[in-house]
């Protein structure tokens, strides 16, 4: 593989961490999505605004470009890995100054940061597919120094025996791959303006997602409401349809009547939009 000048490389490391920042501010503005911070409000979040959360997405514009400067062109093995979560969780540490300790994107980072990975390690495109294949390839591998302790979801995980973020990741994104992108593209080709679109790409990820998000603030009752009620909202013909935005609203009321917000599927719709940027120039090819 041709390596690229140096000076090509920061460009190409700067456009994904630009890229991949605002994918995560467009998620977060999104609106109305159920139970998450968006344009109205906090959804079911105390401690959390859509202020917070656009700082936290520009916090970690430095980490998602040294992950991209670190990962380009290098294939996937233990010492790239241990790069990468390093950085991640040097990120991770910079979030959360920014936000006075408040955990905004801690799933966010290592989705996208991942993506951003393995875009760099394709040289800076390529399509949707080759980008999560190798995601994945790095994701199974192990960092030995990760931390040892469960997150709120890992604990999810655990006690109701159902994949989560890691897994996601290692079997190269599915609920992005066979689920979002081809929602969002989609809901487009029907006519639907960004928005919609993207609310429906949401609830496709939504329809089948066994968010810990969900999990640990709502258990079981919760991930029954959010999958039900988004299959609700796609049967109704998307969010674009006054039916599907009754019952888009009906979810929003009782995700927030449960203290449950979809966390893990903001997550992967952030993933989603940045796929989606990369992969353009493919699309009509």
């Amino acid at each position: 593989m041709k390596l690229l000048p140096r000076i090509q490389v920061e460009g190409g490391a700067e456009w994904l961490a630009r890229t991949a920042t605002q994918c995560l501010i467009d998620e977060a503005r999104l609106s109305p999505k159920p139970g998450l911070v968006d344009s109205r409000g906090n959804g079911a979040h105390l401690d959390l605004s859509l202020a917070l959360m656009e700082r936290s997405a520009r916090s970690l514009t430095p980490t998602f470009q040294a992950l991209a400067q670190q990962s380009w062109q290098r294939p996937a093995d233990i010492s790239l890995r241990q790069t990468v979560g390093r950085l991640g969780r040097e990120g991770e540490r910079q979030m959360m100054l920014a936000t006075d300790g408040v955990n905004t994107h801690r799933g966010a980072i290592w989705a996208l940061g991942l993506l951003v990975s393995a875009v760099a390690m394709l040289g800076g495109a390529g399509r949707a597919d080759a980008i999560t294949r190798t995601a994945a390839e790095l994701a199974i591998l192990p960092d030995s120094a990760a931390p040892k302790t469960f997150s709120k979801g890992l604990r999810a995980t655990h006690r109701y025996r159902v994949p989560g973020a890691r897994e996601e990741a290692q079997q190269a994104f599915p609920h992005v791959m066979q689920h979002a992108l081809p929602q969002l593209r989609q809901s487009r080709l029907n006519g639907s303006n960004e928005t919609h679109a993207r609310l429906d790409a949401l609830m496709a990820i939504m329809t089948s997602l066994t968010d810990t998000c969900v999990l640990s603030r709502a258990g079981m009752e919760g991930l029954e409401t959010m999958q039900l009620g988004a299959r609700a909202v796609l049967q109704a013909g998307g969010s674009a349809q006054p039916e599907g935005q009754r019952a888009l609203a009906e979810l929003d009321r009782r995700m927030l009547a449960l203290n449950a917000s979809p966390g893990g599927a903001a997550d992967l719709l952030a993933a989603t939009l940045f796929l989606d940027r990369i992969e353009t120039p493919y699309i009509a090819n």
